[in-house]
């Protein structure tokens, strides 16, 4: 009698979304099946950690490749500012795979703090590298400023803490009768 294997379960679902998640693939997370340890052997549940990490790592090496580059191509801070501030959606998309509800609590934990410290470092070395430009002859100081202030303006940081509900635009959190009339004089 000889048995066929049709599907890996649980585990081939995660496993192929992380592998299509980490190459970049339009995927939908919240289709994904809640996983509980005690449901794999000890291997098992140590591969599908393993492929979690991974799928995150590449998903941040690609991520931060990406924000070098445009960076670097800013052409003036205004621009600079704008990949900094469309770069966070990014991390974003990370922190919600790394804290994803179907994994258990201990794991979302491990892995949104591991993704954290990266943004955070991320940011750190941003501006360290600000600094060895400021102490490098040759280097236009105002420029430098320039760019910390930008950095600091458009902290990717700021994806750690949560945002706040409401509309983005400050004119549309309030009744246009609330804001203040313009009055034009023709002569």
């Amino acid at each position: 009698m000889s048995t066929y294997w049709g599907h890996g379960g649980l585990y081939e679902t995660w496993v192929d979304f992380l592998r299509r998640w980490s190459a970049e693939e339009n995927l939908d997370p919240g289709a994904l099946p809640r996983l509980a340890q005690e449901d794999f052997p000890g291997e098992t549940w140590e591969r599908l950690v393993l492929h979690l990490g991974e799928a995150l790592d590449s998903r941040l090496t690609a991520w931060a490749e990406r924000l070098t580059e445009a960076l670097l191509a800013a052409p003036d801070e205004f621009s600079a500012g704008r990949e900094l501030a469309q770069a966070r959606a990014g991390l974003r998309t990370v922190r919600a795979m790394a804290g994803h509800p179907g994994l258990p609590e201990s794991l979302r934990t491990r892995f949104t703090e591991l993704v954290d410290g990266q943004i955070t470092d991320l940011q750190q070395q941003l501006e360290r590298r600000l600094d060895h430009l400021a102490a490098a002859n040759g280097s236009d100081p105002r420029w430098v400023e320039q760019r910390r202030r930008t950095l600091r303006d458009n902290a990717l940081t700021e994806t750690l803490t949560p945002s706040v509900a409401g509309p983005a635009d400050p004119w549309a959190r309030t009744h246009a009768a609330d804001r203040p009339r313009r009055r034009v004089i023709t002569d």
